[in-house]
């Protein structure tokens, strides 16, 4: 007999995500009311993430945004999110899966999540990793954002793409010694 264990733990995690998901697609859809604003932190080197390699270079493990005043075309799908914004007074289209977010917070109303990155793909127990395959929203995301950014689109979308980031390597290996 195999001890099977109810999982609460992913199910919650997939609550909380949900929250942010349904914020994202409601401010989409109408804007921020009031004083509300978004502080949103996610792992930058995650399946899906497309953000620019210089954004990648100075934040190589996570990254934290905000989403108050200064933002355009935010777009939210059932697996992530998209939006614009100005980096150094350069503007850059980003999209996050909600399963790359570790944070989200908006202060105008005392309300944080902190997530926990749990492994989805536990076979165990019958969950799929939902890294493993994203919609064709979340793909279109990916190849407009790779378009604002002057990227390479990827006109097929398969299962096996993976958005393609700069390699950052130091001048130091180029040097006479």
């Amino acid at each position: 007999m195999t001890e099977e264990t109810l999982r609460y733990d992913i199910w919650v995690e997939e609550a909380l995500r949900s929250v942010i998901k349904k914020t994202l697609i409601h401010v989409a859809a109408h804007g921020l009311p009031g004083d509300h604003h978004f502080y949103i932190s996610f792992l930058t080197q995650d399946k899906g993430v497309a953000i620019p390699g210089r954004l990648r270079a100075q934040h190589p493990n996570d990254m934290t945004i905000v989403l108050q005043y200064q933002y355009d075309n935010l777009q939210a799908g059932e697996d992530a999110f998209s939006v614009s914004l100005s980096f150094g007074g350069i503007k850059e289209r980003l999209v996050i899966p909600y399963a790359s977010v570790i944070s989200f917070a908006d202060p105008s109303v005392n309300f944080a999540l902190q997530l926990k990155m749990l492994p989805m793909g536990d076979d165990e127990d019958g969950y799929e990793d939902e890294d493993e395959h994203f919609d064709a929203e979340h793909l279109n995301f990916l190849d407009e954002a790779r378009r604002e950014n002057g990227e390479k689109t990827n006109a097929a979308h398969d299962d096996d793409d993976e958005p393609k980031t700069g390699e950052v390597i130091t001048l130091d290996a180029f040097r006479k010694k």
